[in-house]
């Protein structure tokens, strides 16, 4: 088993946080830009 810290990281496309890999994006981690829904549907907008 990984710690937490041992897991990839990723940059938000909107936000600009950083993430961290999730077990239900195993198979599509390579596509993945977005942190969470919010930010993939432009919701949550940093001005």
């Amino acid at each position: 088993m990984r710690r937490k810290s041992d897991l990839p990281t990723k940059t938000c496309a909107a936000c600009g946080l950083p993430f961290t890999w999730r077990k239900k994006w195993e198979r599509d981690w390579d596509n993945v830009k977005f942190c969470s829904d919010r930010c993939r549907s432009g919701k949550g907008k940093v001005v």
